[in-house]
């Protein structure tokens, strides 16, 4: 955790060394695995990394700083980039450490709403993931992966900096009227979005996620496609009674070619709100 990293430089600079951490679940199913060789294999492997969105990042991050000479493309692909290395190598160079409840094990407070964050990201990656495939999408695994990583910079500011996340949240729950954006610039000096958006460019993410930000793309299918999972998971989170849902079921049925009844029958088999 930085004492010094100041506004967005600063935790630039800061997290781009920063070892990052895993969840505690994805250690303990990878370690599973490993010790099964019955049940070793990339694609197994790949289940248990694009589930969590730290181990995901991480894995693509030293993908990125380990490239080949003859690698002309970003890989995006989980599977992929397993093949690429190597079962053993990722045991080995992308170990599943340190372990988010070990870093706020002095801020368990932090815990569950970092722990909602994460659902949230996999609630859209499962929304978008599969939208992705009925649209016939030749790319869905970007899809999938760019809207988990959709989330990560507040992932990582909650492993990273608990305290001001703390206080980010209980100023939204003092006053419901204060915009995220707002309270982000005032507690960190910077919004979530604008940390995202940099760290997508620096890590050299996949370049849908780089578009989510770019209001000339807004309209493309791609980019609708990951917004409107991510707005469906945010606002279906505590429950299907959220007064936005019905303009997100219309929105959906306008992408997806369905009447928005469907889309709502459809939503609720594929992935049950936490």
């Amino acid at each position: 955790m930085s004492q010094h990293a100041k506004g967005l430089a600063g935790w630039l600079a800061y997290l781009g060394e920063a070892d990052i951490p895993v969840l505690k679940s994805s250690a303990r199913a990878l370690e599973r695995l490993h010790a099964d060789e019955s049940l070793l294999n990339p694609r197994s492997i790949a289940n248990v990394v694009t589930d969590d969105p730290l181990m995901t990042v991480k894995l693509l991050r030293f993908m990125q700083t380990h490239k080949h000479r003859n690698q002309t493309h970003e890989l995006v692909d989980v599977k992929q980039a397993l093949l690429m290395m190597g079962v053993e190598p990722f045991f080995r160079d992308v170990p599943a450490s340190p372990l988010v409840e070990d870093m706020l094990k002095d801020h368990l407070d932090a815990l569950l709403p970092l722990l909602h964050t994460v659902r949230r990201a996999q609630h859209s990656a499962y929304y978008a993931y599969d939208w992705a495939l009925r649209l016939h999408d030749l790319h869905a695994e970007e899809v999938h992966v760019s809207t988990l990583l959709s989330h990560v910079a507040e992932i990582l500011m909650w492993c990273f900096s608990p305290v001001q996340m703390l206080d980010i949240l209980r100023l939204q729950h003092a006053d419901a009227s204060l915009r995220s954006a707002d309270l982000q610039k005032r507690v960190l000096g910077f919004t979530g979005v604008e940390l995202q958006r940099q760290l997508a460019m620096d890590w050299h993410l996949p370049e849908l996620l780089k578009n989510l930000h770019d209001p000339a793309l807004a309209n493309t299918t791609r980019v609708r496609n990951v917004t409107l999972a991510v707005n469906l998971a945010r606002h279906s989170a505590e429950g299907w009674e959220n007064a936005a849902l019905p303009d997100d079921y219309r929105d959906i049925g306008n992408l997806l070619r369905m009447e928005p009844e469907r889309v709502m029958a459809l939503v609720r088999t594929t992935q049950t709100p936490y």
